[in-house]
């Protein structure tokens, strides 16, 4: 025992130089330095990786022919919205002429990390899908239009003054550490009829896709039914015109309605351009407090 408390006082009196103390910190800070930076190249390799990935699966092939002129820019911009674990990225963004028609394109994607990868492949590949379609069938019906243009006596030059657009882009609704809530739109210059619109509202604790029951529990429907006569009715004394119920207008909301979460985190429901109001209204929108 005695040996013990005389090995204890020993080392105790042992006095550090200050210069070897100086290098422990050193070598401590050297380390903590390369381990930070081999961190931050982990993290920037997945997300080459991811961005790579999804820049290949979504290359669009062109063809210049004798009435096609195409300019085409290819650009991946990296928006962060959701610290380094989410983000929504315009993955491509092109402008070109077919025919006739000028398009307009800034499609995105996203990337929900390693834990959200399934729920980022899925709305992913609905949005490629989405544009791609809207995209093509767009181009038919002008291509149908200026037919039917001319076969009813229109000139080229008269053609030529209608100036068909197509435009496919998306708007960022709600982005925090909990939500990403964006929009993706397709319109046509000269017809609203064909307007294509999706809503995407993501739930980034889970990873799945928020409803409109996530908000409202169960009783969803009847929840957002009373919100949405109530706010008809307070419209409708400040001159706003609605249709009446056996004229089309409101009666209940879908199963699964269009909405977007705004900034205050409440769902916002969308209805379409003349489905319950006329169509200078344009689309009409309803938040549910909560």
């Amino acid at each position: 025992m005695k040996e013990l408390e005389k090995s204890k006082e020993t080392y105790e009196s042992i006095v550090i130089p200050k210069e070897l103390e100086g290098k422990v910190q050193e070598a401590i800070e050297a380390s903590r330095r390369k381990r930070e930076k081999r961190l931050a190249k982990n993290r920037r390799r997945k997300l080459y990786r991811w961005a790579a990935g999804i820049a290949a699966a979504f290359t669009v092939a062109t063809t210049i022919g004798l009435n096609t002129s195409e300019a085409f820019a290819m650009e991946v911009q990296k928006i962060p919205v959701i610290g380094e674990l989410a983000r929504i990225l315009t993955i491509r963004s092109y402008e070109k002429t077919e025919g006739d028609t000028q398009i307009a394109a800034e499609i995105p994607g996203v990337d929900l990390g390693e834990d959200g990868q399934k729920l980022s492949e899925e709305v992913n590949a609905q949005i490629e899908k989405m544009t791609a379609q809207y995209e093509s069938e767009a181009v038919e019906r002008a291509e149908e239009y200026k037919k039917a243009f001319l076969e009813t006596g229109g000139t080229e030059e008269e053609w030529a003054e209608h100036d068909i657009r197509i435009r496919v882009w998306y708007e960022i609704k709600n982005q925090t550490e909990d939500v990403l809530s964006f929009v993706v739109k397709g319109t046509e210059s000269w017809t609203s009829t064909y307007a294509e619109t999706r809503y995407y509202n993501l739930d980034l604790e889970s990873n799945e896709f928020l409803t409109l029951e996530s908000f409202l529990g169960k009783d969803y429907v009847e929840k957002a039914n009373e919100s949405i006569r109530g706010q008809i009715e307070e419209r409708m004394k400040k001159g706003e015109a609605f249709f009446a119920p056996e004229e089309g207008g409101f009666e209940t909301i879908e199963a699964e309605p269009d909405f977007y979460v705004n900034e205050k985190g409440n769902p916002v429901i969308v209805f379409e351009k003349y489905a319950i109001a006329p169509g200078a209204m344009g689309e009409v929108e309803f938040e549910i407090a909560l």
